[in-house]
This record gives C-alpha cells, structure tokens and sequence, in this order.
C-alpha cells in the first residue's frame, strides 16, 4: 500500500517575481529579502524574474511578455507556484492564477505565514488571524482558486486556517469578535503598563529591523530564555524582563517584533498595542545589524514604522550590533539617535558600557538627596532603596544621614518629616 504524504510536509518550489520602476532601485536587495521569507515560511526559491516598468499592471502585475517568460519558467524549475514582491490586489491575484495556471502568493501572504507559525499567546494568534482575515475579506475568490491547487503550504498555516473558506459575511462577523477580544487583552496591557509606571521605574523598548539582534540582547542581559535564531520573526509576542545594573538601578526592557520594509499595513494594525510598547516607553534601544550591507535602509524602516506610530520625543540609543562579523575598525553614525554604540550581544563585547550608558541616563532623570533620617522614619529608607538609588546610609547617634538619588515625582514624598 502506498505511503499517504502530507500535503504540508511538500515543500514548496517558488519563482521570485518584481517590478522595478526605476534605474538604480533596491529590487534585488528586496528579492533576496523575499528569499529569506520565503525560507523561513518552509519554501524554496527555484528562480527570480524582474520586470522593468514605469508602472507596476493594474490587470496583472506584471506585463504579458514577462507572464509567458514565467510560464516557462515554472516548467523549466517545476515550480509549484509563484510569489510577487508587492501586494496584489484581488484582480491581479485572480488574473495572474488564470494566465499562470498555478498558485501565486505575494509578500504579504508569506510575511502572515510566518507571524501564523510564531504567534504562542493568545494575543499574537488573535492578532495574526485578524490581519489575515482582513486580508483574505477583500480576496476571498482569488485565494480560494490558489488555495485549492494545493492542500497546504505557505499562506494556509495558522489560526486563521479554518476560515479560508467561509463566506464573506461571517469572516466579517468573526473580525468583530476578533477585535472585541483583542480591546479586552488591550485594556489588561493597558493595565500592566499603568501598574509598571506606579512602580517608578524607567522603561526601555528594543526595537530594530527583523533579525537584527534584539531577542539575542534581551537574553544576554537578563537570562529571559526567549528564542533567538537567526530567521526572520523567529520571535514575534513581546517579552518584558527587569534588568540590574551593576550599580543596582534598574530598567525594564521590553522586545519587540521586528520591522520589514513593505511591512502589510494589517500587520502594523493588529499589532499596534504590541508595538505601541515603543511609545510608551521612556528610551529606545535601536538594534542594528551592521553586518547587513541593507544597514542604512533597514535603518530608514525602523525610523520610518516608529513615525508611523507616533513613537516621538524619546531617548534613542542606537546599537551597532554583530561587530564580531565586521572586519576592521568601520565608523557607524546614527544622525537620528542620542548615543550609538557598537556592540555584539552574543560575544558580550560592548554590554557593559551600554551598562553604564543605561547607569547615567537613569540617574541623569533623578534628584540628588542628602537628608538625615530620625530612626522612626527609617522605613522611608526601603522606599528610597526600592525606587531610587542609595548611594549611602551612615547610622548615626542624631539619626541616619542618607546620600541617594531618587525619581524627581518621589522626591517630596521621601523627605523626612520636621517635626
């Protein structure tokens, strides 16, 4: 009897295809970006083929010549499908599958594939299967062709799954109760934020360009066990950990999900709360991968998605990280940031002077005391300990002379009482 195979074992044999518009663009950078996606949605690219246009086909994306070229293509590689580098719209989708004959996917199919195979809270699959389904509202005859040309693979993972083939009307009624749910985890992490900005401690957001370092960072300084690999969006919920400095103050470090240029516009959606984390937080940590030869651009992406966000008015530290993969002694400069650093999370080379970077900006947001304490008030002491920084406490016969510094909102209330 012959073995039965999973359909979603099969992996998938894709073509690459883009528009470039202009001399001198980045559409092969951008194509070897896809690649990567690609890869890490479980797929294999067998070819690329770019199209120079004034203008992207309204009808098919691509002209009639180039859909021949592919046609040829896909029989040369024994591909078993297509993914354009933009999105698509229905008619295009639809078109494309009708003259190719095969399943087409574009960006922002496989950019949701990923998210739907690394989303592990309740909050990141809500999030993923709201941004699908809104996506899949507008395209529901178009993907429904395509899906059905093969059983799984890219673009039919995650929680989302079930509903490929439901009607218009109920993947409506269903982004409502999505959104509903996903007001409800706000208000907790609105919640948790509010219960974190009580505690008087200063917060830090990791942000960065996908696979820039950020999980390897946040592991490094304080043990948070989470995933690091070297994919894209290998980590996607966000994690918030409490880190010591050496000189005992402390910060609250928050990862975040990585940016991608041409990140899909529901993503940015769904995910705002997630990301909103940058904006509510007091000092940016921007993790750049320096190795990248796409630094400068993947820069521009971070910035970029920060502005569309509304993160304004922030510290920013910029980190040049994976120094240990750069050969020589290069000059980086960050013009948009406050202080930049080069570092390597994994190595461990530079962690301590972003330490003390981190030691002075603390304090920096802090006013110096220097009381003397009556031993009935000695309890005020602990609350300076929990929430500032004591630098020294001398017992003495008049009392307990205190040298601290403390958060400037707390300073009134630490301060002993004259009677």
């Amino acid at each position: 009897m012959a073995e039965l195979i999973d359909i979603k074992d099969l992996e998938e044999r894709v073509i690459l295809a883009a528009v470039s518009l202009s001399d001198g663009d980045d559409t092969e950078n951008s194509l070897d970006e896809l690649e990567e996606l690609v890869k890490t949605a479980g797929g294999t690219a067998v070819g690329r083929l770019i199209q120079n246009r004034e203008s992207i086909h309204p009808g098919t994306y691509l002209g009639k010549g180039k859909i021949e070229e592919l046609k040829e293509l896909i029989w040369e590689t024994e591909a078993t499908g297509i993914v354009c580098d933009d999105e698509l719209s229905p008619a295009q989708l639809r078109n494309l599958e009708d003259a190719l004959e095969t399943k087409v996917m574009d960006r922002t199919m496989v950019i949701l594939d990923i998210f739907a195979r690394h989303a592990t809270t309740r909050e990141g699959k809500l999030q993923v299967e709201l941004a699908q389904l809104k996506y899949r509202a507008v395209r529901l005859v178009g993907l429904r062709n395509s899906l059905s040309r093969l059983g799984g693979g890219i673009g039919t993972r995650g929680p989302g799954e079930s509903k490929l083939e439901i009607d218009r009307r109920r993947i409506h009624d269903r982004i409502s109760q999505l959104k509903s749910e996903l007001a409800e985890v706000q208000r907790h992490r609105e919640l948790s934020r509010q219960q974190r900005e009580r505690s008087h401690i200063l917060r830090a957001a990791i942000v960065g360009y996908t696979n820039a370092g950020k999980s390897t960072l946040l592991n490094r300084l304080t043990d948070a066990g989470i995933l690091a690999e070297d994919k894209l969006f290998a980590t996607l919920d966000p994690t918030t950990r409490n880190y010591r400095l050496p000189d005992g103050q402390e910060i609250l470090l928050t990862d975040t999900v990585g940016f991608i240029r041409k990140l899909p516009h529901n993503l940015v959606e769904a995910f705002k709360s997630t990301l909103e984390e940058a904006k509510y937080c007091d000092i940016i940590l921007h993790v750049v991968d320096c190795s990248n030869p796409q630094m400068d651009v993947q820069m521009h992406v971070v910035y970029d998605t920060l502005r569309e966000l509304g993160v304004e008015d922030k510290e920013y530290i910029t980190l040049f990280n994976k120094v240990d993969k750069v050969e020589g002694n290069p000059v980086f400069r960050d013009f948009q940031s406050d202080y930049q650093l080069k570092i390597s999370a994994k190595t461990g080379q530079g962690l301590s002077e972003l330490s003390e970077l981190l030691g002075t900006i603390l304090r920096s947001r802090k006013v110096y005391l220097e009381q003397l304490y009556p031993y009935s008030e000695a309890g005020m002491i602990q609350r300076i300990r929990k929430y500032g920084e004591l630098l020294s406490e001398e017992y003495r016969e008049d009392g307990i002379a205190v040298r601290a510094y403390v958060p400037a909102e707390l300073y009134g209330s630490v301060l002993p009482s004259r009677g």
